[in-house]
């Protein structure tokens, strides 16, 4: 239990539904949503839209989407992978003859087709009870009306004014210049393309004047990019990856995503006895740390395309995490490796939410980096990520940009069982750090004893490209010791990530609801 002396947020408890979001007016849409008898697929969709005008420079309808979800009455975990893919005319050689060793993240050539949308209707279709016109409706009314922009959006927004470029800049600036917290931002172009979306489905954005809006924005800054690739565009369904760490069976989604490298994290956590550290002190953020450097590595490595990704196994294999065990010094840190992407800061909403019949729902969207390629289609204004960012150019690589692939992507979902029972969604924002994340989030729990908003609560530490971010939490001794030990300090500016987590109290019937305080958001309950 925390110290209520001290600044903090209590855990949320309710009976008949739970919702968790980093924006209040999204927690509060999912939940109106299931009052009006929508499930939780329902209110993740119906909240996820609205994230995306509460928090344009973290998601959008130009975006990706991936899901993990168990059916009310059911402990089976499904995926849902609703990332897009590189355009067919994408020509690796002819970007590596550009000389640039990247994609650049400005670039229309890391815009990969928008998979969202279709992977909300399928969701919607399949697993939803209202239908998208309900759902939709929210979105529409703010995108309309308004909504006031909060403090930390506000804060992320004025640091990226100079990812938006073209016609993004009148959409998303005032005057040149980003919102202030209360000032309230609009987008009727939105709502005209929800509209559409509400009522002719994927059509409505794949195969319409929407598409040709984004192709024109596209077309102009240079793509390769054709109405085919959009009419081609198929969220898939797949099953999860499972891990185990002590009492937890972790349910990761498979590649594309960075799924995989929070399992072998964990692996390799397995064999040190972080219970016995200082949750916040210095050995149990160096272990932390040297184990992520060796996953992150192997994540590079292997982690692409499903159809071109192999050796996926080394993820879970017990012998794999034992031999990278052994290489990590308790007293010494390793000297980091070369990395074929880089340590961006990037740009996600995840929303968790269980209803009253148990249906669970974990829910990940994104536009990459802040304010994604900062190009928006010219007569809707739909703000185009730039996940084709995250290929790498280096010939035969695995993750190599290629005609109709996927790219690795770092927003990942998670879930957890306890005794065969789904127990926990729960999901962790940051870019890169999302697999790290995860695997700290779980130690917090399973060797820390924390209640869930103290283990999102608590103070973190990543290690990525050749330096330890460290947020200000940690003391002065903790640094030291780190410092010490060979580690090169960074104190980020912004918080590392954010996090949401809904538990489900089987033996009280309640569930117990945390967001981070990192975010504007909450949790909410009834």
């Amino acid at each position: 239990m925390r110290d209520f002396h001290l600044p903090g947020r209590s855990p949320v408890f309710a009976t008949n539904g739970m919702a968790a979001t980093s924006h209040p007016l999204g927690s509060s849409v999912a939940i109106d949503t299931l009052k009006a008898g929508g499930n939780a697929m329902d209110a993740a969709i119906a909240g996820a839209v609205v994230l995306g005008l509460c928090e344009p420079q973290m998601a959008g309808i130009g975006g990706d989407l991936f899901a993990l979800f168990s059916p009310a009455g059911s402990d089976e975990v499904h995926a849902l992978n609703g990332s897009g893919r590189a355009p067919a005319a994408l020509n690796a050689d002819a970007l590596r003859a550009s000389g640039d060793p990247k994609i650049d993240a400005a670039s229309p050539h890391s815009v990969t087709i928008p998979g969202a949308v279709d992977a909300m209707c399928r969701l919607s279709a399949d697993w939803g009870l209202l239908g998208l016109d309900r759902l939709l409706a929210p979105a529409i009314n703010y995108a309309e009306t308004g909504v006031p922009v909060a403090p930390r959006v506000a804060f992320d927004w004025a640091g990226s004014v100079g990812n938006l470029q073209g016609a993004a800049r009148g959409y998303f600036l005032s005057k040149g210049a980003a919102p202030a917290p209360g000032q309230v931002f609009r987008a009727p172009g939105q709502a005209k393309v929800l509209r559409r979306i509400a009522s002719e489905g994927r059509a409505g954005f794949y195969e319409s004047d929407v598409t040709e809006d984004m192709l024109a924005a596209l077309e102009s800054a240079g793509g390769a990019h054709s109405l085919e690739d959009f009419a081609a565009t198929e969220a898939t369904a797949g099953t999860p990856l499972v891990g185990k760490y002590k009492t937890a069976e972790v349910l990761e989604h498979a590649p594309n995503g960075q799924g995989a490298t929070a399992l072998l994290i964990l692996n390799i956590l397995a064999h040190f006895d972080l219970a016995a550290m200082d949750p916040y002190g210095p050995d149990r953020a160096h272990i932390e740390a040297e184990a992520s450097k060796l996953a992150y590595a192997k994540r590079d490595a292997i982690i692409a395309d499903p159809a071109f990704t192999t050796r996926l196994s080394e993820f879970t294999d017990a012998d794999v995490a034992a031999a990278l065990a052994t290489r990590i010094d308790p007293a010494r840190a390793s000297v980091g490796q070369p990395r074929p992407i880089e340590a961006t800061h990037s740009d996600t909403i995840y929303i968790t939410v269980v209803d009253r019949d148990r249906m669970a729902v974990s829910l990940i969207y994104s536009i990459f980096r802040s304010f994604g390629s900062g190009i928006a289609s010219p007569k809707y204004g739909i703000l185009l990520h730039n996940r084709g960012s995250g290929f790498t150019l280096t010939k035969g690589h695995a993750n190599e940009a290629g005609p109709g692939k996927r790219p690795m992507h770092t927003i990942i979902p998670g879930m957890v069982r306890r005794g065969g029972h789904v127990s926990m969604p729960f999901g962790v924002m940051g870019g890169q750090y999302q697999a790290a994340g995860h695997a700290r989030l779980i130690t917090n729990i399973e060797d820390f004893g924390m209640d869930p908003q103290t283990a999102i609560d608590g103070p973190r530490a990543f290690a990525y490209a050749g330096a330890l971010r460290i947020e200000r939490g940690y003391s002065g001794a903790t640094c030291a010791r780190l410092a010490e030990i060979g580690h090169k300090l960074v104190v980020p500016e912004l918080p590392i990530g954010g996090a949401q987590v809904i538990v489900i109290h089987r033996d009280t019937g309640t569930l117990e609801g945390a967001s981070d305080p990192r975010k504007d958001g909450c949790a909410l309950g009834y």
